[in-house]
């Protein structure tokens, strides 16, 4: 029979699989001999065998008795107990932190005669009325199903009634009166009693936690942060303590170093007289950490002491959670923190520098995504003027949006493309879907460590917490500044998570300290420490990486740009780029052409813009590869567009006007052009073989610039890509006529010039016949964004506005296929074409051109599927090489366990 319970001394933190990162971080601190409350865990397996059945697994209630009954014995009281209760918390705690999305039932084994006893016990009856009201308030909605808002609406009455700014002014008989209120709402809603059988409410519980992990806003999270739905969460079931037995108790969150920052340091949030879910919560205002120093000097120190153990026995910032109970210090949780981006390279860098971690670990704890958020533009300090209202800096960044007061308005203005920012007092768990939509979140309440703070840091969103200066109406939908300002819905703010301040309309943006020292290798003081910790993270990944990492790019000024941010080349110049604005005239007159003679004059005119364009970019890259597609669209999309030229023309008959002879040419060669579905029509090298001249003078014009550079003192690299190849005759054909155009060129000029053969992998019949393609090709590129279309069967353009956000909630992708590589079948057509492909040619040279290749996890399929390098957009290049280097740890295996 398997076994579905530990006890605290029976885990440890290499056991999070099966215990949750809850549950494992409290059996290792437990081990460390940290003042732990005493406690069991009830594992995933549990959860998912539940979730499968809708049944308690077998032998599990017997294996909870038993493992109570030991912590009944640590604790000298037993559950239920009239005179001195054991309560109990119930958490839930999945593998991943998933602050919030899950629940939690506090003060399990209250009822109406032991709420006597603990009242007697404890010296205060308040508490104990209090404590009853958190239960049944948690039980009932968590459990039962009641609305939450029931219960709230109902406290919120009492206290304007009673005049009482917060929970804290209600007294003992107050909150007995808020007791009977709510288990008469749990009545009237249910038609079922509050349990009180204390056995029965640790059962209810348990199960409740595991329903919570199919809950809607639990789902919604995994999906954001790619966390699978098969892992089901743990159950820890633990002795309470109380943080609300009066001035000397208290609750707080502490991190050994600024999370938002990374500074060392002391940083977090306490909250006299008060449970810790009050301090999460933000319903009141917190004081800053330090202030315990003075409140009380003994758990201060001793909480230090704590936190210097458990950051060296991590080797990383840690989040703590703690309880004071009339000056004894517990210590709740425990978790690797959450942090940003700044933080997160700054944190890796430092402790390297203190000798905690290793050089390879230190890549390995930062991403090629937080880079990309470090990317991202920040205001301009000189345009900024007055602040309307000044909060916490919870989490760094700019964002300019109009102001909204509920999650479903965010949802709502974000899905027709407008930029919103989510303003509410504090936020809960069930704001989730807002805090998506929008770009950033202001709070009136809560610390660096409410909800709102450390959600939005997961997330990377831009977060000021705690701004007591504005007055927040959710119901009048605005808020009002110090000065008077009234800020309605819809009204455009700015947000600057970075220094914690909120403008009004939109502040411009510039670009951030770490784009200026990727651009021109400078940096500025006020960042100097996450600036040279970038810098350190990319000169290790380049050390180690083996996938080399080039450009997507079409013009001399992407392909300058691209070399500054580290690219080794152009894997990706798409010629059809170069034929846009003016020039696209001469692609009218050589698709219009009746005669040979007028299409050799339209590509003659073609030629030398075409060689200037390549000369530029050969310059720019000098010495290094650069990768040429010949035309790959339909010609279809040279011209204008059918609908208005039939407008055009209906228009002019209408007026009794002679339509113009041109428009009428148009219209009949787009007509003959039209395909109901272009993307699989006459495109690629489809075009090279049924239009004549087209190779040529695309192949003359590289020849020619090749020789130009050549002369000119230059190391030109240049090499010709054929696309949308499906047979390998096809390559042939235009690889034969590709050697006599360069052969005409090196004999005119006196220069040799050859330059490579490739093609563009991206349809699954190249994949599956890569063999024999190899024959011909030089080199491969994978062009992932085609190759994912057509082996999915739909059109990108049409099919995201659809259906993805269909498929997405229904689990069919955990993400967009064009997000992140399909691995199970666009990246086996991959490993066929490399394997096959290597097989005729072992010295093939093989990349991916498609907007994979600056995707994080996709960079690590590529590395290990042997590619030889990857392309992506220039401002993409820097991610890249740093996901190159996470890659190649990985296969080398450097331990990153924390």
């Amino acid at each position: 029979m398997a076994r579905y319970v530990y006890d605290f001394a029976q885990g440890g933190r290499d056991m999070a699989g099966l215990l949750g990162g809850k549950g494992s971080n409290l059996a290792e601190m437990t081990r460390l001999g940290l003042p732990v409350p005493p406690g069991f865990v009830i594992t995933t397996e549990a959860c998912r065998a539940f979730l499968a059945t809708g049944g308690e697994p077998e032998g599990m209630l017997r294996e909870v008795s038993e493992h109570l009954s030991t912590v009944e014995v640590a604790a000298g009281r037993r559950l239920g107990q009239r005179d001195d209760p054991l309560l109990l918390s119930v958490r839930s705690g999945a593998r991943f932190s998933m602050p919030g999305m899950m629940e939690t039932i506090l003060d399990i084994g209250l009822n109406d005669d032991s709420v006597l006893g603990l009242a007697k016990v404890s010296g205060s009856e308040r508490f104990a009325w209090d404590s009853y009201r958190r239960l049944i308030q948690m039980f009932g909605s968590t459990v039962m199903g009641v609305d939450p808002a029931l219960f709230e609406r109902s406290i919120a009455l009492l206290k304007d009634l009673r005049g009482a700014p917060d929970d804290v002014h209600l007294d003992a008989a107050d909150l007995a009166q808020l007791v009977e209120t709510y288990k008469n709402i749990i009545h009237l809603e249910t038609g079922d009693h509050f349990p009180q059988s204390p056995a029965e409410q640790l059962r209810r519980a348990v199960l409740a936690v595991f329903q919570s992990w199919n809950g809607e806003r639990a789902r919604l999270y995994r999906r954001r942060e790619h966390i699978p739905d098969d892992l089901g969460t743990a159950v820890t079931v633990q002795c309470m303590v109380f943080g609300n037995l009066g001035p000397d108790s208290g609750s707080g969150v502490a991190f050994t170093r600024d999370p938002a920052t990374g500074r060392p340091g002391l940083y977090g949030d306490y909250l006299p007289n008060a449970q810790g879910e009050d301090v999460v919560a933000g319903i009141r205002n917190t004081v800053p950490l330090a202030e315990l120093e003075r409140l009380d000097p003994h758990s201060y120190a001793r909480l230090c002491e704590h936190m210097r153990t458990l950051e060296r026995h991590y080797r990383d910032l840690c989040d703590i959670e703690f309880t004071i109970e009339r000056g004894r210090l517990w210590m709740l949780q425990t978790r690797v923190g959450k942090r940003t981006a700044e933080a997160a390279f700054a944190i890796a860098a430092e402790l390297a520098d203190e000798g905690l971690i290793t050089p390879d670990e230190s890549l390995a704890r930062v991403s090629g995504e937080g880079l990309a958020r470090l990317m991202f533009p920040r205001f301009d300090a000189a345009a900024t003027g007055d602040p309307l209202a000044h909060g916490l800096p919870a989490s760094p960044g700019a964002a300019v949006g109009a102001a909204v007061f509920d999650s479903a308005e965010a949802v709502r203005r974000a899905a027709v493309g407008e930029n919103v920012v989510l303003v509410r007092q504090e936020t809960t768990p069930d704001d989730l879907p807002g805090m998506i939509a929008a770009q950033a979140v202001l709070t009136s309440r809560g610390g660096k460590t409410s909800h709102a703070a450390v959600v939005a840091r997961g997330m990377g969103k831009v977060c000021v917490c705690g701004a007591e200066e504005l007055s927040v109406d959710i119901e009048a939908r605005c808020f009002t500044a110090p000065d008077g300002t009234v800020v309605e819905e819809g009204t455009v703010i700015s947000v600057d998570g970075s220094v914690g301040a909120v403008y009004p309309g939109p502040v411009p943006l510039v670009d951030s300290a770490v784009m200026r020292f990727l651009e021109s290798g400078a940096g500025d003081a006020g960042s100097a420490r996450a600036v040279d910790a970038v810098a350190r993270a990319l000169a290790r990944a380049d050390t180690v990486r083996r996938l080399e990492v080039r450009a997507n790019a079409d013009t001399p000024e992407d392909a300058a740009r691209a070399r500054r941010f580290g690219a080794q080349g152009i894997g990706l110049c798409r010629t059809e780029h170069m034929f846009l604005g003016e020039r696209r005239k001469l692609v009218e007159e050589m698709i219009l052409a009746g005669t040979d003679g007028a299409r050799d004059r339209a590509l003659a005119a073609l030629l030398p813009l075409q060689r200037e364009d390549f000369s530029g970019i050969l310059e720019a890259m000098d010495g290094l590869p650069v990768t040429i597609r010949l035309l790959d669209p339909p010609l279809h999309e040279f011209l204008p567009d059918r609908t208005e030229l039939a407008v055009r023309i209906a228009a002019a008959e209408a007026r009794g006007d002679l339509p113009a002879a041109h428009d009428i040419e148009l219209l009949s060669a787009v007509n003959r052009m039209h395909e109901e579905n272009p993307m699989l029509g006459l495109r690629g090298v489809r075009l090279g073989l049924v239009v004549p001249g087209l190779v040529a003078m695309q192949v003359r014009a590289i020849g020619e610039a090749v020789a130009e550079r050549t002369r000119a003192g230059g190391s030109p690299r240049a090499e010709i890509m054929v696309p949308l190849v499906g047979d390998v005759r096809e390559l042939r054909i235009v690889r034969e006529e590709v050697e006599r155009v360069l052969g005409e060129v090196s004999a005119a000029s006196g220069v040799p010039v050859s330059c490579p053969v490739g093609t563009m992998i991206e349809l699954p019949r190249a994949a599956l016949t890569a063999d024999r393609i190899a024959a011909e090709a030089e080199f491969f590129s994978f062009g992932t964004n085609d190759l994912t279309q057509t082996t999915w069967g739909f059109s990108r353009d049409d099919v995201e506005a659809e259906f993805f956000s269909a498929y997405l909630d229904k689990g069919v992708f955990p993400v967009s296929p064009f997000e992140t590589l399909d691995r199970d079948g666009v990246g086996r057509l991959v490993e066929i074409a490399v394997a096959e492909g290597r097989a005729t040619r072992p010295d093939l040279k093989i990349g991916v051109c498609g907007e994979h290749g600056g995707d994080p996890d996709s960079v690590h399929f590529f590395h290990a599927a042997g590619l030889d390098y990857v392309s992506c957009s220039p401002f993409r290049v820097p991610v890249a090489r740093l996901e190159a280097g996470r890659a190649a740890l990985e296969e080398t295996d450097v331990s990153d366990s924390r």
